[in-house]
């Protein structure tokens, strides 16, 4: 699937970042299991129609007991870093619960504790989630860097194509991950 895409080129990226001495940050959902995170208007994007499969709903056909197979919850397997993504033990985890990143987290507080500077970015959807972060973030003063081999959507291309667009316009630099590596 175009989701696992950039499974294989950050399976190179991680462990150099690592062996840098770069931290790794993990931002991804996990919201509430009562949902009280959540706005109505962010529950209804994600089942506008009442009978699909919304934030924090079961997941029908997930591989795992049904107390933990809910979208996007915190802790559940809806929510975890694929399997073939290995997190280190000195990798940091930092839930979110909106399309940015920045938004109602440690996430900013996390990086200028870390004087951190420049962000790479990486994940899926890069049209939804990474590009809203990776806003914020040039927003908040950071220089930001998207590693193009390393994202993916499951948008239509010309959601692809413009965020890249965008990203290089208006809010940062794209590289990909085996001219960073060099």
């Amino acid at each position: 699937s175009l989701a696992r895409k950039p499974v294989k080129p950050l399976q190179a990226v991680l462990p150099a970042l690592r062996n840098a001495g770069a931290p790794v940050i993990w931002l991804n959902w996990g919201n509430r299991p009562d949902k009280l995170n959540l706005s109505p208007s962010a529950l209804h994007v994600y089942n506008c129609d009442g009978q699909s499969v919304g934030l924090g709903d079961a997941l029908p056909g997930a591989p795992c007991d049904a107390s933990q197979n809910h979208m996007l919850q915190a802790g559940s397997w809806g929510a975890a870093v694929v399997d073939d993504l290995v997190k280190a033990p000195a990798d940091i985890s930092i839930d979110k619960y909106r399309m940015s990143g920045f938004h109602d987290t440690c996430f900013d507080s996390v990086l200028r504790n870390l004087d951190i500077q420049t962000i790479l970015f990486a994940g899926v959807n890069v049209d939804q989630c990474v590009l809203a972060t990776l806003m914020d973030a040039n927003f908040s003063g950071y220089d930001c860097v998207l590693l193009e081999d390393c994202t993916a959507t499951t948008s239509p291309a010309f959601c692809w194509d413009a965020t890249l667009y965008n990203v290089r316009q208006c809010f940062g630099f794209t590289t990909l991950s085996t001219g960073f590596l060099t």
